[in-house]
């Protein structure tokens, strides 16, 4: 039997602060160390390790949070050395670290380059400073100019920012000088994200009680369309909906998450897809460090829910997941996959949104449209 490829991600969920924005599972002020945690996290890659019985081969593995840059290098190679020895991680695996550029020096990077990582996505979020204040950021612009810098001398070739556009306050000539500043700093990828108030963070208070200036949805959408036309004017491929790489570096790991390739995350709030049975499964761990512990310590894989997916269910991930990238959907893999065509079974309901002008079929692949990409959850609502 083949070796099945797989991608790992490891979730790190603590931070110095909170950012204002953020929904993501992350911690402050944790009393555990963090090489209690990773004690932890290796007891967990062993213990599913073992319940995995088909030879797999790792091709990706991300460093996520959280704020995996808070790790020490000596804990990053154990986690490097564990995915090598019980996931036979390739050679060539695209390795990826989360950077804050409030966390790292010169030697600290070049201590995570020789544990392993081969990859920094660096979490910019903006190079203007009062934008990074009105984040909750702890780092400066200057000090995000630096990470990148200092990461080039570390011997890193393959660098992504993070950046983030409709912030309170921020117009599209604004938007447009941060990608300018993006594009002079030639990074190998760009991703760019529409802020989004999430519920329970701290934007989400501030605008309930009306005090969160956005930008009109106008302004939103220009900045939108500017990601496009200076990125990709830049040299950038426009290859998902908010990522932009050059030729050759796109994300492998991300790109797994859009084609569904199977995916064991470990840590708290880590999620996982597998494939099998029937159409696939997604389960995520317990997000309360407290449980997640306590569960390993039991000897227990700390599970918070477990989800089969249907035939439906998997038809409609195959699409919205693979309607994010350019490329986007195979229809004959579609069908071959489903047993029936793509206009068998969405034909009727989105008989309108082709109308529109937001989906096109072109050489076989179903494509969102310009347009469409501006509006695609309102595309992807019809196949949920």
């Amino acid at each position: 039997m083949y070796a099945m490829d797989i991608s790992l991600y490891v979730h790190y969920p603590f931070c110095l602060r909170k950012c204002f924005y953020c929904a993501f599972n992350s911690v402050v002020d944790s009393s555990l160390s963090p090489g209690e945690y990773v004690e932890a996290l290796l007891g967990e890659m062993e213990l599913r390790s073992r319940a995995i019985t088909r030879d797999r081969a790792a091709v990706t593995l991300y460093f996520g949070g959280g704020t995996p840059s808070l790790l020490a290098p000596s804990l990053v190679a154990r986690i490097v050395e564990a995915a090598a020895s019980l996931y036979s991680l390739k050679a060539d695996a695209e390795i990826t670290l989360e950077c804050n550029p409030g966390t790292v020096s010169g030697q600290l990077l070049a201590e995570f380059r020789s544990a392993g990582i081969n990859r920094l996505s660096i979490g910019v979020q903006s190079f203007d400073d009062r934008m990074l204040q009105r984040l909750g950021r702890v780092h400066t612009a200057r000090e995000a100019l630096d990470a990148f810098m200092l990461a080039r001398e570390a011997g890193f070739a393959n660098l992504g920012i993070d950046l983030i556009h409709s912030l309170p306050g921020q117009t599209p000539d604004m938007w447009e000088k941060e990608l300018l500043r993006a594009c002079d700093l030639a990074p190998e990828h760009v991703s760019v994200y529409g802020l989004a108030v999430e519920e329970g963070t701290p934007f989400a208070s501030l605008e309930k009680n009306g005090m969160l200036s956005l930008p009109e949805e106008d302004d939103a959408v220009r900045m939108f369309e500017l990601s496009s036309e200076i990125l990709c004017g830049g040299g950038f491929e426009h290859y998902e909906i908010s990522n932009f790489a050059r030729p050759g570096f796109r994300s492998r790991h991300n790109s797994g998450y859009w084609k569904r390739v199977p995916c064991l995350g470990f840590g708290a709030g880590a999620h996982s897809f597998c494939p099998e049975p029937a159409h696939g499964m997604r389960c995520a761990t317990t997000e309360q460090v407290g449980e997640y512990l306590a569960a390993l310590e039991k000897g227990e894989l700390p599970h918070r829910e477990q989800r089969i997916l249907d035939r439906r269910d998997a038809m409609a991930e195959w699409l919205f997941l693979g309607l994010r990238m350019s490329d986007g959907v195979d229809l004959q893999a579609f069908a071959a996959e489903f047993g029936a065509s793509f206009h068998e079974v969405y034909g009727e309901a989105c008989a309108d949104i082709f109308k529109a002008g937001l989906l096109e079929i072109r050489d076989g692949f179903l494509r969102l449209s310009r347009n469409g990409l501006v509006v695609s959850n309102q595309v992807f609502v019809r196949f949920l």
